[in-house]
């Protein structure tokens, strides 16, 4: 398994009242294919493959295997999560103490199971994995402004709206779109979001 170090000495799968998350493999992105490649889906995510052998060949490559999850409900996948764990800006003599303390988070569900509050259940679990078992001091996540449910996803999980930029972001469509980003740091973390 391509883990980073972090997520690499967790203990898998995790689970929650009604779902899954544990580390992709090779095998999952035929999975994550069914529903990156729809367009209400594809118009909101960083990268969207324009064919089945483009997404797996992204997939499978280790750099995305090292941060990606997948979202099981009764055996099937419904979504994928993103934990891309970073170093924290830090003054140089203390660099070494902010090694590894923060991750920029993404998710994608699948709109067929959109409304069940998996999304919110995979997040919340997701956050508590960055502060209880990495020991994160921070998390954050970045989205258009106009995808309305994930930063409305963001608010419900109790992170903190940081900034909201204007026009900052090129989309694959050619329009300029503004963005909002979210964070949450682990004293802020109440485990019951």
């Amino acid at each position: 398994m391509t883990m980073s170090t972090g997520l690499a000495v967790l203990t898998w799968p995790l689970h929650t009242d009604r779902l899954t998350l544990r580390p992709a493999t090779p095998d999952d992105a035929d999975a994550t294919w069914r529903f990156r490649r729809r367009e209400d889906v594809s118009r909101w995510i960083t990268r969207a493959s324009a064919t089945l052998d483009e997404h797996r060949t992204w997939f499978r490559a280790p750099d995305s295997l090292a941060k990606a999850l997948v979202i099981e409900h009764s055996g099937t996948i419904i979504g994928d999560l993103m934990v891309r764990i970073e170093d924290a800006w830090a003054q140089a003599e203390i660099a070494e103490r902010a090694r590894g303390m923060q991750a920029e988070l993404g998710w994608v569900l699948h709109p067929e199971h959109a409304g069940h509050g998996y999304a919110t259940e995979a997040v919340r679990e997701l956050l508590r994995l960055c502060f209880e078992d990495l020991g994160l001091h921070r998390v954050t996540a970045t989205c258009f402004a106009v995808n309305e449910a994930s930063w409305r996803l963001m608010e419900r999980v109790g992170m903190r709206r940081e900034f909201y930029t204007v026009r900052d972001s090129l989309h694959r469509s050619g329009e300029w779109l503004d963005c909002v980003g979210y964070a949450l740091l682990s004293d802020e973390w109440t485990g019951s979001a």
